[in-house]
């Protein structure tokens, strides 16, 4: 689309107005937490809990502690994590 010389300050407006609303929604998408943001590893969750990975995969394989296994991989939630520790 060509515009006029004229026309250029009300075009260079509604291209500031758009970029303002992109702007906008990609910071509200940063405020929605990505799926299982929540979830750590098993690394993560011994640094977490300030313990070393065997001591959790003792605990995990006498299930004392809560764990989410998917294929061999083990997940921890830190809202259960934390329940658990109080």
């Amino acid at each position: 689309m060509k515009y006029t010389f004229e026309e250029l300050p009300q075009a260079i407006s509604a291209l500031h107005d758009k970029v303002d609303n992109i702007k906008d929604l990609l910071l509200e998408s940063q405020k929605v937490p990505p799926p299982y943001a929540d979830l750590l590893t098993i690394k993560q969750a011994a640094e977490f809990l300030s313990l070393s990975v065997p001591t959790l995969y003792t605990k995990v394989s006498r299930k004392e502690i809560p764990v989410n296994k998917r294929g061999k991989r083990l997940y921890f939630s830190i809202a259960e994590l934390s329940t658990w520790i109080k």
